[in-house]
């Protein structure tokens, strides 16, 4: 399993593959939620976002068209960035892919100081919060192969 382009050993790519599959999971269980739920809608998270660029999340909230696409954009792009994570396949799609969601999701409720939020969190943030991890853990993983080291990138890229 050792990747000679990575130098990376099997225990570092093991953990990378890992990390992977471990925020895939997420993602894929997030958008499942969603999916399988059909009196959920983003239009309460959406009208919640404050910060600078609340006037665009409350515009999105408040088009009845743009809002059903926000909220299948939101489903399947959770569903298939899972996926892809989970699976290996199309692996750096996927991270950047969720890279992008989580980018919004932080700019819609970014945890700073004096900004309260009618959902309640898991704790008390300043400025870094799961989502700026979870953000830099794919940021990590885009810097490697895993989905060619385990994964189905691996049966799809072979030749290259």
């Amino acid at each position: 399993m050792t990747n000679p382009k990575s130098n990376l050993g099997t225990r570092q790519m093991t953990w990378l593959v890992i990390l992977r599959v471990a925020i895939g999971w997420h993602f894929l269980y997030e958008g499942l939620v969603k999916v399988f739920n059909p009196a959920w809608s983003p239009f309460g998270y959406l009208m919640d976002s404050k910060g600078i660029m609340a006037p665009l999340f409350h515009a999105m909230a408040s088009n009845p068209t743009v809002l059903k696409a926000v909220d299948h954009m939101n489903e399947w792009g959770l569903v298939l960035i899972g996926l892809g994570l989970v699976l290996g396949i199309f692996t750096r799609l996927s991270i950047y892919s969720g890279m992008l969601l989580l980018a919004f999701y932080y700019l819609s409720h970014p945890p700073f100081p004096g900004l309260n939020y009618a959902l309640p969190s898991e704790g008390s943030y300043f400025i870094v919060d799961k989502v700026v991890i979870e953000f830099i853990a794919l940021g990590v993983l885009s810097l490697f192969p895993t989905g060619r080291a385990i994964g189905l990138d691996r049966l799809l890229f072979r030749n290259k």
